[in-house]
């Protein structure tokens, strides 16, 4: 059963179909795992480096490229009102946006030794966490974050 209703977008136009997929199935995965509520939604976004980098500019002030940039709908930022959603039956949860950089992640996999299958399963599912409201800004965050990662990508299949 998929609890996910996810849209990719493959901006690239040269993502192999097959990996596309392999991030699908490993997010659905994931939200069986983290027993996430049927009707969620999201959206990931594949592109370049040079996207990336303009998104990251523009909303993180960060000007380079990165990995992975998550937007989730639900978070909370400083000074910002909290939005209670409401979970009614048939109405879905939107968690927000995941935006992957296929080049960066190319570049990962060859640095760190593994297979690209493993860095965009990493990458998703690091995205993911963070539309759950997971960050790494602190050690003991980061350590559950990784932790919980971890956890995931190897019940999956996707050890380092």
């Amino acid at each position: 059963m998929k609890l996910l209703e996810i849209d990719l977008i493959d901006e690239t136009e040269e993502l192999a179909t097959e990996k596309i997929q392999l991030v699908e199935d490993i997010l659905q995965f994931a939200a069986d795992y983290l027993k996430l509520p049927p009707d969620t939604e999201l959206s990931v976004t594949f592109t370049d480096n040079e996207n990336i980098r303009v998104i990251n500019r523009d909303y993180r002030d960060k000007d380079q490229a990165t990995d992975v940039i998550s937007f989730a709908l639900e978070e909370i930022g400083e000074g910002e009102t909290e939005i209670h959603y409401e979970t009614e039956d048939g109405v879905p949860r939107i968690l927000g946006d995941i935006i992957i950089s296929t080049e960066r992640a190319a570049e990962q996999a060859a640095d760190y030794g593994h297979s690209l299958d493993r860095e965009l399963g990493f990458l998703a599912v690091h995205g993911l966490l963070h539309l759950l409201g997971y960050d790494h800004m602190q050690p003991e965050e980061e350590k559950v974050m990784f932790g919980l990662q971890k956890e995931v990508l190897d019940a999956y299949g996707l050890q380092r």
